[in-house]
């Protein structure tokens, strides 16, 4: 069977072929690049727990040493602190990291991976699609003729992939833009991330009516300026006189020692590709969509692109072509996209007016700066990851389901499991196998060693259901889990994403949720006619 070709060597691009890899599906990188990041301290990511777990999780590596989480954010309007969050465990920090620090770490771990093959200096110039496979021709210096299974565009917002596959990328161009800049300094809140709306002080130029401040490690901070809208030029005699003074005015005095190491502009477009999938071709990241204003993460949603499309991918290669799973990709990840940038153009307009309610309605400015919070911690409409409710994979109404904390379709929460060895893990180390996973939430079996409770009470009924699924399943045990009582099983996604939740062991209803979780009975049709690999 022939590899995935991956086109693009970002980190959606280096993120799909890590997790296609832990799922022993082969892969080849066209790189267009020569294999390495240009350090580049001005550009940076926001990662939400579960991104950044995902990353650690492929690479081995602790992120948190290489970025930095956040101790704490606050929200400032002109003098007066309108919000803080002080984050712990109960309310984790987003990560934030230069991106060739993690395109680095993306990199290393690929490194020492036989699956994956990174084609350096490989440029795509066109490409061909038939029944079996998909045939690619790069240029270069290393130019030739590849040949896959299947191709993925993580080429980026000009992507070839999708412009060789004539698919429309609609929508709306400089929504926002931002000047950058990357410096070494003392501010007043070490650790901590600011939102600082109609800062008091003069601007030089345009005026900026808003300013972040995102710490980095070794006492670097990216600051962020909203520009107003229209092209005005962004000099560098404005960008240093902008920092001055904003240094400046938050030390309430001149301006201190600083030392600038990178700056730039930063565009925010929104648009999102009308296909994601093509036959065999499929497109993810930026090539699929951009989004960017109010705070939020294009990047976040293009590691769950490749988080999600990985896990579909791989059955397809090893057991044969199943379209049912491999169209959820689109229909899941599309609308999910859809609705933040739904979110965010429904909000734009309302949070950067000139006048509107905030002047009339008491307390409006202050629910302002909590929604433009949300977009940079990843909660609300405006950040929160989503959840596939409607999705073409989720069973129908079971007379065993029940409500628990978690949504179906909504993503799990990390909660400590005793696997099958006896071992405590964290739930969320067991995604991104390739494996359902049933979790059975029995109080107290934390303190007993497993021999003693193993094989009593519900768990051998439940061991012989999770036999008999028709997808490799892994049977784990929590003490507890968020609004589920004892006893209740849940059926959780290779992508950590709930499925189901069913009151005690209901072999029938557990069966028929995990089939449809995974395509439907037209993977067994697809498996009776193309053999197990």
């Amino acid at each position: 069977m022939d590899p995935v070709i991956i086109v693009g060597a970002g980190p959606v691009g280096l993120t799909l072929a890590l997790a296609l890899a832990r799922q022993e599906v082969p892969s080849v990188v066209l790189d267009e690049g020569p294999g390495k990041d240009e350090p580049r301290p001005a550009r940076t990511v926001v990662l939400r727990e579960d991104t950044a777990a995902l990353v650690e999780r492929l690479t081995g590596t602790a992120l948190g040493e290489q970025g930095m989480r956040w101790t704490g954010f606050r929200a400032v309007r002109r003098k007066q602190v309108t919000g803080e969050i002080t984050f712990d465990a109960a309310d984790p920090a987003p990560l934030h990291i230069a991106q060739h620090v993690l395109t680095g770490a993306l990199r290393a771990a690929i490194a020492d991976e036989p699956l994956v093959k990174v084609a350096v200096d490989s440029r795509l110039d066109s490409m061909e699609q038939e029944r079996s496979g998909v045939t690619a021709h790069t240029r270069g210096p290393g130019g030739t003729w590849w040949r896959g299974s299947y191709l993925v565009g993580c080429d980026g917002p000009r992507s070839t992939v999708r412009k060789l596959q004539d698919i429309r990328f609609p929508g709306r161009t400089a929504v926002e833009r931002h000047a950058v800049a990357a410096l070494r300094a003392e501010l007043p809140w070490e650790g901590e991330a600011l939102l600082h709306r109609m800062p008091p002080w003069r601007q030089s130029g345009p005026s900026a009516v808003e300013v972040t401040a995102r710490p980095l490690p070794h006492g670097v901070w990216r600051l962020d300026w909203l520009l107003p809208p229209g092209k005005d030029l962004v000099t560098p005699e404005l960008l240093v006189a902008r920092i001055r003074e904003t240094l400046a005015g938050w030390t309430d005095g001149s301006t201190p020692p600083y030392d600038l190491l990178d700056t730039g502009v930063h565009t925010v477009h929104h648009r999102v590709a009308r296909r994601w999938r093509a036959g065999r071709v499929f497109l993810a990241g930026d090539a699929a969509h951009l989004l960017g204003a109010l705070g939020t993460q294009g990047l976040d949603e293009g590691l769950r692109d490749a988080d999600n499309l990985a896990w579909k991918l791989a059955p397809a290669w090893h057991h044969g072509h199943h379209e049912a799973l491999l169209d959820s990709y689109q229909t899941e990840r599309r609308a999910v996209v859809a609705a933040r940038l739904r979110a965010a153009d429904q909000a734009l307009p309302v949070l950067r007016g000139g006048g509107g309610l905030r002047h009339i309605v008491p307390g409006a400015a202050r629910g302002h700066d909590a929604l433009l919070t949300d977009g940079h911690l990843g909660r609300g409409p405006l950040g929160a990851p989503g959840a596939y409710a409607d999705s073409p994979l989720a069973p129908e109404r079971l007379e065993g389901e029940i409500p628990v904390g978690t949504a179906p379709g909504a993503p799990v929460t990390d909660v400590r499991v005793t696997a099958e060895d006896g071992s405590f893990v964290r739930l969320r180390d067991r995604l991104g196998r390739g494996t359902l996973l049933v979790v059975l939430i029995a109080p107290g079996t934390g303190v007993w060693d497993r021999k003693h409770w193993v094989s009593a009470g519900v768990m051998p009924r439940l061991a012989a259901a999770v036999t008999t699924l028709p997808h490799p399943a892994e049977l784990l045990v929590a003490e507890e889990y968020p609004g589920a009582p004892a006893h209740s099983v849940l059926l959780v996604r290779p992508d950590g994403h709930l499925v189901t939740a069913l009151s005690g062991v209901r072999p029938a209803d557990l069966y028929t949720a995990a089939e449809a979780a995974v395509g439907g009975a037209v993977r067994r049709q697809a498996e009776a006619g193309s053999g197990v690999r």
